[in-house]
C-alpha cells in the first residue's frame, strides 16, 4: 500500500524537506537541519505538520464512562475544554496506545493518538464498546493539524487571530477561534517541552493555516521543523514515543510514567488489576536516564550490562542538541534504578562506560496551569 500524503506534502518538497516513510505517511524528516530545527524550538519557535495524526470523536449518554473504562487516567477530573493525557491499555497491562483526551463537554469527547495505531485504536474502542450508549467515529482524514512551539509561538499565532491565546492555558483548549480566516480548534499542548500551540482545522484548509503561520514568523526566523527533532525535542522533555518507551511489550508503570495510571479512581478500567498487582509487589524493571561517560552515542536497542551481565536496552538515545552530552533512556532491571549506578552500554561491540540519571534531562517550559 503506498504512502499517504498529508495536505502540506506539496509544501515540504517546495521547502526542501526530505521526505520519508513514517507511520504509512510520506512526512519531512528534516529540512535545513535536525540540530537546527532543534535549536529553532528551544530559542524562538519551529513549525510542525502532524496531519498524520488521529483523531477519532467520542459522542453520547455514556461517554464520559466508556472513556473512564477504556483509559488509565481519570477522566472525570476533566472540566468542559480541558485536555488529559492518558494511556489505552490491554488488560496483561500493556499499551494499546498513548493520547490525549480532550473534552468538549460530558458527552462529547475528541481523542488524538498516534498516526502509526489510529485504525488499531479505533477497532480497539469498537471492540470494547460493548453495551455502552455512545457513537465513535474515526474523523482523522478530516482533520488537519499543526504544532507551532517554542517561547515566540504565542507572538507568531496571536498575528493571526483576534482572540486573546494568553487565555488558553496549559492542557486547555478553545473551538471556533478564527485563525487566518479558518475556523480552528486550538490547544495549548505540544510534543517538545516547550509552550506552543496545536491547531487543528478541516482538511483541506489547513494548509492556508500553514502558510500563514509561515509568512507570520518570517521576522524571528521561524522555521518548519521535521519529525527528527520532533524526536529529539519530545526525548529531551521526558516525552515517551510509542514503540520505544511504551509499546505492547512495556506497560506505563516500567515506562515511569505513573502519574497518567490512576489506580485509585473508583471506576475499573481495563488493565487496572494487572497494574495495581504489579505495582504492589513491585517492578522488575523500570525506564531510568543514562549519562555516556566514554566516547560515543547511545541508539535505540543497544544492550546495557552491569558485571558481563545484560540488565537491559535503550529505548531512546542521542547527543543531546541542548545538553550537548550522549544521554539515553534505557529499560533496566530495576536493582540498578539508583542514580550514578556504574553500567555500560555495547557500542558496535566495545563497552562504553555510562552512569544512570534522572530521565527528566530538561525542565519543561510549557505554561503553568
Amino acid at each position: 500500500m503506498e504512502s499517504k500524503k498529508t495536505p502540506i506534502y506539496d509544501r515540504h518538497n517546495a521547502l526542501g524537506g526530505k521526505v520519508v516513510d513514517y507511520a504509512g505517511w510520506f512526512m519531512p524528516i528534516q529540512y535545513s537541519g535536525i540540530t537546527e530545527e532543534h535549536v529553532s524550538v528551544r530559542e524562538r519557535a519551529g513549525i510542525f505538520d502532524v496531519s498524520h495524526m488521529g483523531e477519532i470523536q467520542v459522542k453520547g449518554k455514556d461517554a464520559l464512562e466508556f472513556l473512564e473504562y477504556l483509559c488509565t487516567n481519570n477522566i472525570s477530573s476533566l472540566k468542559d475544554n480541558e485536555i488529559i493525557y492518558t494511556f489505552f491499555c490491554r488488560e496483561n497491562g500493556f499499551v494499546v496506545d498513548d493520547l490525549l483526551v480532550y473534552r468538549f463537554n460530558e458527552e462529547e469527547f475528541f481523542l488524538v493518538v498516534n498516526a502509526s495505531n489510529s485504525d488499531k485504536d479505533y477497532e480497539w474502542i469498537l471492540e470494547n464498546k460493548g453495551n455502552f450508549d455512545v457513537e465513535v467515529e474515526n474523523i482523522s482524514d478530516t482533520i488537519g493539524e499543526i504544532a507551532i512551539q517554542g517561547p515566540k509561538a504565542q507572538e507568531i499565532l496571536q498575528k493571526l487571530t483576534d482572540y486573546d491565546l494568553s487565555e488558553i492555558k496549559f492542557f486547555h483548549l478553545r473551538r471556533d477561534v478564527n485563525v487566518a480566516g479558518v475556523n480552528c480548534l486550538i490547544s495549548r499542548t505540544g510534543y517538545t517541552g516547550e509552550d506552543g500551540f496545536e491547531v487543528y482545522c478541516p482538511w483541506e484548509e489547513i494548509v492556508k493555516v500553514w502558510d500563514a503561520i509561515l509568512e507570520e514568523g518570517k521576522d524571528i526566523n521561524l522555521l518548519p521543523c521535521g519529525l527528527g527533532c520532533r524526536d529529539t525535542l519530545r526525548f529531551e522533555a521526558g516525552l515517551p514515543l510509542y514503540g520505544h518507551e511504551i509499546s505492547e511489550d512495556v506497560n506505563p508503570l516500567e515506562g515511569g510514567f505513573k502519574f497518567f495510571v490512576d489506580l485509585d479512581k473508583p471506576q475499573d478500567f481495563i488493565g487496572k488489576e494487572t497494574l495495581t498487582k504489579q505495582y504492589e509487589s513491585g517492578l522488575k524493571r523500570i525506564l531510568c536516564g543514562l549519562e555516556l561517560v566514554d566516547k560515543g552515542i547511545m541508539r535505540e536497542e543497544y544492550e546495557v550490562y552491569k558485571d558481563d551481565v545484560k540488565i537491559g536496552y535503550v529505548t531512546t538515545g542521542y547527543k543531546s542538541p541542548t545538553l550537548g552530552k550522549s544521554i539515553a533512556n534505557a529499560l533496566l532491571d530495576s536493582e540498578y534504578k539508583d542514580l550514578d549506578t556504574e553500567v555500560y552500554v555495547k557500542i558496535r561491540n566495545k563497552m562504553a562506560k555510562a552512569k544512570v540519571i534522572s530521565k527528566r534531562f530538561l525542565s519543561k517550559r510549557t505554561k503553568s496551569k
